[in-house]
């Protein structure tokens, strides 16, 4: 069985499953998971714990596979975690799974936690993954999308009592915070958590917020586009400045953003020959929250747009790597600016 990180809560009240597999890169909600089971788990009375940590082709599967059987030497009941940071247990690992899967859900004393990254599409359509998830319960852990980040916010606040005024103004305040922890999920929550500390229950002022969050944002260039697509040019503003501010190469943002128009383009002109959007967007492998933002999209740009932002994304190619163009500015970053708040506008102007 599949669920979301959000589901887990009323999963654990209904039943406590013999086998769970938590799986996602955003480490605070996969801390928070783990830590709902481990909790769920003692409350049942499996009070032993046992950690294991895949580490490469040298890992002793036998010895997790025989902690797995074998009976408990302090507590009636107990937990065994398999932690594997790669995602990737390779061909005597995937065998161990699937007889781990099998094992686990066949206990009644163990409780069995498998711990693992955002998993590629190949780890998805293994038989190992098939068999966990088959014997068990899969969770899958989402990052918080900077749309959602508000939300996310509010709810943490509500969480310790808090909240912020009702209207307009509160939405000011929540997207004022998201703006200052974008990207940094774990100081997010230890913005909100501060909070709790300097301040009683109750609402929460702007001017309080404002005095008390840090700006601890940390932008990823390939996050970039998203914000492009989206036509937010403010916070495209806000990722340039810190992307540069942090040390970031141009080039790997320039990348980024080269590729979104580069797909952009393509689609359009698969579309003008009369190809359907669905089938194209897979050909592109632009799916999930992306695939919704170039639906909205497509249908309202054309062509000779999508193909001058490429032939402009040439020529910052060049900039970016110490070449000059007419009418350009030298400065690889300004020229970034320019390139990235051209593609902003247009889709600005299409949504």
């Amino acid at each position: 069985m599949q669920i979301g990180a959000a589901q887990l809560p009323a999963q654990l009240q209904r039943a406590l499953a013999p086998l769970y597999v938590v799986h996602g890169d955003e480490a605070l909600l996969v801390q928070e998971a783990a830590d709902a089971i481990r909790a769920a788990a003692r409350a049942a009375g499996h009070v032993e714990r046992s950690v294991f940590t895949v580490a490469g082709a040298h890992t002793d599967w036998s010895g997790i596979l025989a902690a797995g059987g074998a009976l408990s030497l302090f507590a009636d009941k107990r937990l065994i975690e398999v932690r594997i940071p790669s995602g990737k247990p390779g061909k005597d690992g995937a065998e161990a799974l699937q007889r781990l899967a099998e094992s686990a859900a066949a206990s009644v004393d163990t409780v069995t936690l498998v711990l693992l990254p955002r998993l590629d599409g190949a780890a998805l359509k293994s038989t190992w993954w098939a068999a966990l998830v088959a014997h068990g319960v899969a969770v899958r852990v989402d990052a918080v999308e900077r749309a959602q980040l508000p939300h996310w916010i509010a709810q943490r606040l509500q969480q310790q009592g808090q909240h912020v005024a009702a209207g307009e103004e509160g939405q000011r305040t929540l997207a004022f915070m998201a703006d200052r922890v974008e990207g940094n999920l774990l100081a997010a929550h230890q913005e909100v958590a501060k909070l709790g500390l300097l301040y009683p229950p109750g609402e929460l002022s702007f001017e309080q917020v404002r005095s008390a969050v840090l700006d601890v944002a940390r932008y990823d260039p390939f996050r970039l586009p998203e914000a492009v697509l989206d036509g937010a040019l403010p916070r495209v503003q806000r990722m340039l400045e810190g992307l540069r501010a942090e040390g970031v190469a141009p080039v790997p943002v320039h990348w980024a953003l080269a590729e979104e128009v580069r797909t952009l383009h393509r689609v359009r002109q698969a579309m003008d020959r009369g190809q359907p959007l669905p089938l194209v967007l897979r050909e592109q492998r632009v799916w999930g929250p992306r695939e919704k933002r170039y639906e909205r999209l497509l249908p309202h740009l054309r062509a000779a747009q999508t193909g001058r932002w490429l032939a402009e994304a040439q020529t910052v190619d060049g900039i970016v790597k110490g070449l000059t163009a007419p009418d350009w500015p030298t400065d690889p970053w300004l020229a970034l600016q320019r390139l990235a708040f051209a593609v902003a506008a247009g889709c600005a102007a299409a949504r």
